[in-house]
């Protein structure tokens, strides 16, 4: 008898919130998904998908596999795979992703770097190298 092993899919439950009104200070490593509501400063990375909701704002840097992008950004983009700027979003800072979209309305103050899935994943562990990222393995 063969055994197989089926992983649990993902729940809304399972998303972090950094809600409407909620202030964060520092750094965030997620393995899951975020969506973000309130205000940050620092660094926000995650192996998922991050959500930036329309009153959000950010300052500092934001790693992560996906992005869907409402709010407002000072601070560096970094994406593996897709950046979607939404018409409320404004950006001031450098984006580095592999594929872009861009709604009318977007603002972007900064620069835009196009990159590849190996050219993220030396950045990600060019900023590991020079913080205290705790190593981030699946249990």
């Amino acid at each position: 008898m063969t055994k197989v092993l089926v992983e649990p899919a993902a729940s809304v439950n399972e998303v972090n919130r950094i809600s409407s009104g909620t202030i964060v200070k520092g750094e965030l490593y997620s393995e899951g998904d975020i969506r973000i509501d309130g205000k940050v400063d620092g660094k926000v990375y995650s192996k998922g998908k991050i959500v930036v909701g329309e009153k959000a704002t950010m300052k500092g840097s934001l790693m992560c596999g996906v992005t869907d992008f409402w709010g407002k950004m000072d601070g560096d983009i970094y994406v593996k795979d897709m950046l979607s700027l939404k018409s409320t979003s404004e950006t001031n800072g450098s984006i580095h992703t592999r594929r872009f979209e861009v709604e009318v309305g977007a603002k972007i103050n900064g620069t835009c770097k196009m990159i590849s899935e190996a050219e993220y994943d030396k950045i990600i562990e060019g900023v590991k190298g020079k913080t205290e990222v705790p190593v981030l393995k699946k249990a």
